[in-house]
């Protein structure tokens, strides 16, 4: 397995070259897991600068979320816009916004600066609405907005199941209902849509469904039978943004970032009392010379 991986791997930039910038406008998470802190780690391992706007910090753990402070709308978009103004990203994505002025701004600053599916900078929309304890992560009246604003600006979206449901109202059980699903949300305006099957739990394996308004594409993996999955969202979309950034089409990143996410899910590791996070630091045991240049 390890093998097929290495040959999956992003393309280095040779030290002291810049590398591509990914920018993931998110929430963070003071457990280390999922969130900024997710985000970031994957970045660094695929070898692109993770560039963040942080809109709301929460206080949580493995066990769960128990605060949420949210960053005044304005600001998160002034990160946004310092950010591209100067450093400039090539790819970006967002995560946790946790309401609807947020997200108005968000998607504001984005199409300002040039970042969404009708612009230079491809977004990858990872419409976080809940924790995988179940603790909301963005407010309710927020759903209108996040349709109406940010899915028009997807170049793709990457919502789980239970995401899928609040967005579109169709609870997936099986490919019919998946397929139905990623319609509806490019009928939303999402240039690729993404169905993950991960929470799936009953199926034998892990099917992503990838849909861009014509042709369906499936991405099977094996399921992997761990208890410590926290930032598996956060992490694949991180990875199909990083790859993006690199110039792949939509297809090629998704399967790169399958990839990444399934290896990152068999390296997991306890930690804390509940969930733990997967693991993307599997890409440090491989020494330098099986990088590829």
């Amino acid at each position: 397995m390890k093998d097929a991986f290495r040959t999956q791997l992003l393309p280095l930039t040779p030290d002291g070259q810049t590398p591509p910038r990914v920018l993931t406008i998110a929430g963070t998470d003071s457990g280390g897991g999922a969130g900024i802190q997710a985000d970031s780690r994957t970045m660094a391992l695929c070898g692109v600068h993770a560039c963040v706007a942080v809109a709301a910090v929460t206080a949580q753990n493995t066990l769960g979320v128990a605060g949420i402070h949210e960053i005044p709308p304005s600001f998160v978009a002034d990160q946004i816009r310092c950010v591209a103004g100067d450093i400039g990203v090539q790819a970006a994505k967002t995560g946790m916004l946790a309401s609807a002025p947020i997200i108005a701004a968000v998607a504001e600053a984005c199409a300002e600066v040039g970042i969404g599916k009708d612009h230079a900078t491809p977004l990858v929309v990872d419409p976080v609405c809940a924790s995988m304890h179940g603790d909301p992560l963005l407010r309710a009246d927020a759903l209108d907005t996040l349709r109406e604003t940010l899915l028009p600006l997807a170049t793709v979206v990457t919502p789980n199941l239970d995401e899928v449901r609040l967005i579109t109202g169709i609870d997936v059980v099986d490919a019919a209902s998946a397929r139905r699903a990623a319609a509806a949300l490019c009928e939303f305006g999402a240039q690729w849509a993404v169905v993950k099957g991960g929470h799936q739990r009953d199926a034998p394996t892990s099917t992503d469904l990838l849909y861009d308004g014509a042709t369906f594409r499936e991405y099977p993996a094996a399921r992997i039978a761990t208890g410590n999955d926290h930032g598996g969202g956060d992490t694949l979309a991180a990875a199909l943004a990083c790859a993006l950034a690199r110039g792949y089409a939509v297809p090629d990143a998704l399967a790169f970032a399958k990839q990444w996410v399934t290896r990152s899910l068999s390296a997991a590791y306890d930690l804390g009392a509940g969930h733990g996070p997967v693991s993307p630091l599997w890409r440090l045991h491989l020494s330098r010379q099986d990088l590829p240049e």
